[in-house]
């Protein structure tokens, strides 16, 4: 749908909406908390309406559904997204952002009927773009990006856990006796993606992410050779279609060490809990 020239002026969109809208404000922001008891701030909205405006001077025919609209004007947006539909983050990590923790980022996807056409997901504090286009690959600050995969065992591995959406079992069973060598939980569903299509982490599991959340990111980590995807259960059921309905990302940077990450969570998925 775009063309690789296009996603380089995206990106550029990105890094100055971030430069003027997002690190101005950090460690100098007042939060607010949402319905939900997710963390607001000033800079989601400045940044969602920055970018917002961005796009539509540049591809009008495309609308925007962002995190920060009201769920009834997303699902509306959500249904009728034949023409494209851009899915925006403004900022994915708020609660980072407000607690002066350096690792959040701007998600960016476009989506039409075919599935998400295009993502990236900027990382302000690093300077890093990651970026794909469907069929065509993923890159990171222009430089092609691909996942080394991986034969060992799990538990030369280092994982990237989300543990307080999981069952309560299963959380339980991680914790006594993980199959992994070490594992992390930064606060950025988009950002985890791109660093598990780095390598820098080799497993992934979150609970219940949102379609904001994943959508440029998964697509990225897709384009750049990675193993998993989301799921609507733990035995491995595929999503079908786009939902704002959570969703469970599971993955690996091989589909060997997959095959045996997913079939230690698959066992251990349904176990009650212990106490």
């Amino acid at each position: 749908m775009l063309r690789k020239s296009e996603l380089e002026h995206i990106e550029e969109i990105l890094r100055q909406a971030a430069e003027q809208e997002l690190r101005p404000r950090f460690l100098e922001v007042e939060t607010y908390l949402k319905a939900d008891g997710s963390v607001l701030t000033e800079a989601d909205l400045g940044m969602q309406a920055r970018v917002l405006h961005e796009l539509e001077s540049r591809w009008p025919a495309f609308t925007l559904l962002g995190e920060e609209m009201e769920a009834g004007a997303q699902e509306a947006l959500l249904q009728d997204r034949s023409a494209g539909l851009w899915v925006l983050d403004p900022l994915d990590g708020t609660s980072n952002f407000a607690s002066g923790i350096p690792y959040f980022g701007v998600s960016l996807a476009l989506i039409d009927a075919e599935g998400v056409q295009l993502g990236l997901v900027l990382d302000p504090v690093r300077g890093e773009c990651f970026s794909a286009l469907r069929g065509q690959g993923a890159w990171l600050n222009g430089q092609p990006l691909l996942v080394k995969p991986r034969k060992s065992s799990l538990s030369g591995s280092m994982a990237m856990v989300d543990f307080k959406r999981l069952p309560a079992g299963l959380a339980q069973q991680l914790a006594s006796g993980a199959p992994y060598r070490s594992q992390r939980s930064f606060g950025s569903v988009a950002l985890d993606w791109c660093w598990l299509a780095a390598g820098r982490v080799q497993l992934y599991l979150h609970g219940g992410a949102r379609l904001w959340d994943y959508a440029a990111g998964s697509l990225i980590f897709a384009e750049a050779g990675g193993t998993g995807g989301l799921y609507q259960d733990y035995r491995g059921t595929s999503q079908q279609g786009f939902t704002l309905q959570p969703r469970i990302g599971l993955a690996a940077v091989g589909a060997d060490l997959f095959e045996k990450w997913h079939a230690w969570i698959r066992a251990r998925a349904d176990s009650p809990p212990t106490g």
